[in-house]
C-alpha cells in the first residue's frame, strides 16, 4: 500500500476514538465512531484473499448496523429534547438501543459472533488494533452516558461475555481466535464493574491493552498465528519460552502478575456492592480463561513435539530480528502489581 495512504489511515484510526473521547455531543461521538470504523477497512483487506475479504465484510456490516443504531437514537432524542445529549428525561428504549449497538461495536456477547471470525481472517497487527484501539471508542461512550443505562442489562451481557469467552475459548488452536475470545471475556469484566465504578472500567482497559499488546508483538515476531507453531519456538527464539509464559499468566490473572490486579480490584468491588453470585461466577469463569492459556503455555514450554534434524536449532542460522519496546512491554505487563495502591487509589 502507498505509504502516504498508510500514513492517512493510521491517523485516521488515530483520530477516530479521540474524538469520541472528548466530545460530549452525541453527533460528534458518532462521526469518531465512524472515522476509526471506515478507516480499519483497507488495512482489514490488505492481505488480499477471500478471508481477508470475508472478514472485511462481516466487520463492515456488523459495524454498520450498530451506527445506523446509535444515529437513530441520537437524532429520536433530538427530536424529543432538542438536545445532542442523554439526558434524566431522554426514553429508556433510545438509552436500550443504544447499549445494544455499542455492545455490538465491543463485541459483547450476545452479539460476539463476529469477532472471533474477523480476526481470525485477518493479519496480526490489524488484529491488534481491532482488539485493542478499536474498543476505546465505544466504551468512553458507554463511559460518558453509564449512570443513564439499565445497569441489569449491564450485568447480562457482562456475565455473558465472561461465559462465552471463557466457554468459547477452550477447543481453539488458532492464536487470533483465541486472542478474540480473551477480549470477549476482558470486556465482560470491564462491563460488570462499569455501574459502580467506571475508573476501574478504564484502569482494567489500561491493563488489558498492555497485556494485549506484548502478545501480539511475540505473535507478529515469529509469524506465529497456530498452537503448532508457537509449540516450535524453543528452537527458533528461545527467549520467548520465558516471555509468552509469562504474559499468558498476567491474562488469565494469576497473581502475583500485573494482569491479577483488575480482577482483584473487580471482584473487591462487587462484593462491596453484595454482588456474591455473579462475582462467584466471574472468578470461576476465570479459572476457564487460566486453563486454556495453561494450554499454550504447556504446548510451548513444557513439550517438544517431533522435528527432523534440519530443523532443529534453527536460532544458530536464522537472522535475529530486533524489537525494542517488546522487553519493557513485558516488564510492565508482568511487574506492576507492586504499583496498585496508586492506581487504584
Amino acid at each position: 500500500m502507498n505509504p502516504i495512504t498508510l500514513i492517512i489511515i493510521y491517523l485516521t484510526i488515530l483520530m477516530g476514538p479521540v474524538i469520541t473521547m472528548s466530545s460530549t455531543n452525541l453527533l460528534l461521538m458518532w462521526v469518531g465512531l465512524e472515522l476509526s470504523l471506515l478507516a480499519i477497512i483497507p488495512l482489514l483487506i490488505n492481505k488480499k484473499n477471500p478471508r481477508s475479504t470475508e472478514a472485511a465484510t462481516k466487520y463492515f456490516v456488523t459495524q454498520a448496523t450498530a451506527s445506523m443504531i446509535i444515529l437513530l437514537a441520537i437524532i429520536l432524542n433530538y427530536k424529543q429534547l432538542g438536545l445532542w445529549v442523554f439526558q434524566q428525561q431522554t426514553n429508556p428504549l433510545l438509552l436500550n438501543i443504544t447499549l445494544i449497538a455499542l455492545s455490538m461495536k465491543l463485541g459483547l456477547a450476545p452479539f460476539h459472533f463476529w469477532l472471533p471470525e474477523v480476526t481470525q481472517g485477518i493479519q496480526l497487527h490489524t488484529g491488534l488494533i481491532l482488539l485493542t484501539w478499536q474498543k476505546i471508542a465505544p466504551l468512553s461512550m458507554l463511559i460518558q452516558n453509564y449512570y443513564l443505562l439499565d445497569h441489569t442489562i449491564i450485568m447480562i451481557f457482562s456475565i455473558l461475555s465472561i461465559f462465552i469467552g471463557a466457554w468459547g475459548g477452550l477447543n481453539q488452536t488458532q492464536m487470533r481466535k483465541i486472542m478474540a475470545y480473551s477480549s470477549i471475556a476482558h470486556m465482560g469484566w470491564m462491563l460488570a464493574i462499569l455501574p459502580f465504578n467506571p475508573t476501574m472500567t478504564l484502569l482494567n482497559l489500561m491493563i488489558y491493552i498492555i497485556l494485549t499488546i506484548p502478545m501480539f508483538l511475540v505473535l507478529m515476531f515469529n509469524s506465529s498465528t497456530t498452537m503448532n507453531s508457537i509449540s516450535l519456538l524453543w528452537n527458533k527464539t528461545p527467549t520467548t519460552l520465558i516471555m509468552i509464559p509469562l504474559i499468558l499468566l498476567s491474562l488469565g490473572g494469576l497473581p502475583p502478575l500485573t494482569g491479577f490486579l483488575p480482577k482483584w480490584a473487580i471482584i473487591t468491588e462487587l462484593l462491596k456492592n453484595n454482588c456474591l453470585i455473579m462475582t462467584t461466577m466471574m472468578a470461576m469463569m476465570a479459572l476457564l480463561n487460566l486453563f486454556f492459556y495453561t494450554r499454550l503455555i504447556y504446548s510451548t514450554t513444557l513439550t517438544m513435539f517431533p522435528t527432523n534434524n534440519n530443523s532443529k536449532m534453527l536460532t544458530h542460522h536464522t537472522n535475529h530480528k530486533h524489537n525494542i519496546i517488546l522487553p519493557s512491554l513485558t516488564i510492565i505487563s508482568t511487574l506492576m502489581l507492586p504499583l496498585s495502591p496508586q492506581l487504584i487509589i
